[in-house]
């Protein structure tokens, strides 16, 4: 396994060795996000994608105070625009991360998740809050605006108005408000958030593979498609899951009343 500067990876016992813990490791800077912190998660997301044996992943931050408390300030105010523009900057590390992680990962938000950690978080399958996260996209107080996403995956997942407002103010939504908003999936007590997403992780890490990368698939679908062509696809996966292995062996085993030995193909 790679040694890193900024992140620590580890593959967990839970699940028969089957999950991934990657943390960002700067608690003294709260987790700020750098060029090499997404350099070495777009690494370590690769690895974790291409482990056949790893099958849920969970992204956390060190420390209790935060997730990622954004961007690095220092390294963004020294980049001229034109650099911005020619680098396409951020644009690998949403591609690299989002596009190519077809295996499922959770984010473990436990504390601040402002701007790009919040745009980091909302990457994720989906987000477990500790009681005591907090999250927003504060850009405009730097004279900015979001740039991983945050102004189109906020919106899409709480709503215009809300993300509008939060966008404009650079308010911050507390666990609770984030919850009711459809921001994360559910809330924890802060000192149990890593057990509860590593327990998460195990469960979806138990499930036959395979299906777990379809029933993603089809979930991101409906929202980068239409309803007509968010169902075609939905049936075509169904369809192309009917003829494998662990489809045979997963009712086989519903029948016998016994538990499934998936093989993911």
């Amino acid at each position: 396994m790679a040694d890193y500067e900024t992140i620590t990876v580890e593959q967990r016992p839970e699940a028969n060795g089957a999950v991934t813990l990657i943390t960002l490791n700067r608690p003294k800077a709260l987790n700020a996000l750098n060029s090499k912190v997404l350099e070495e998660l777009i690494d370590a997301f690769a690895a974790y994608e291409a482990d056949r044996g790893q099958l849920c992943a969970v992204l956390t931050g060190s420390g209790d105070k935060a997730f990622a408390a954004g961007a690095d300030i220092k390294e963004m105010s020294e980049k001229a625009a034109a650099d911005f523009y020619l680098e396409d900057f951020f644009s690998p590390w949403t591609s690299e991360i989002v596009k190519k992680t077809r295996k499922p990962w959770i984010a473990a938000v436990n504390g601040f998740a402002l701007g790009g950690g919040c745009e980091l978080a909302m990457m994720a399958d989906f987000i477990i809050a500790s009681e005591n996260a907090k999250f927003g996209q504060p850009e405009i107080k730097l004279g900015v605006a979001p740039g991983m996403g945050g102004s189109q995956r906020l919106t899409r997942a709480i709503g215009k108005s809300k993300a509008m407002e939060m966008c404009l103010t650079g308010r911050m939504m507390d666990a609770e408000e984030a919850e009711r908003s459809n921001l994360v999936a559910r809330v924890v007590p802060h000192e149990s958030l890593l057990d509860e997403a590593l327990k998460t992780a195990a469960q979806i890490a138990s499930m036959p593979p395979m299906a777990a990368i379809a029933n993603k698939e089809m979930v991101n679908a409906a929202f980068e498609t239409s309803l007509d062509q968010g169902l075609v696809i939905e049936r075509r996966i169904f369809q192309i899951l009917a003829a494998s292995e662990d489809k045979k062996e997963g009712m086989a085993a519903f029948v016998e009343k016994r538990e499934g030995k998936w093989k993911g193909r």
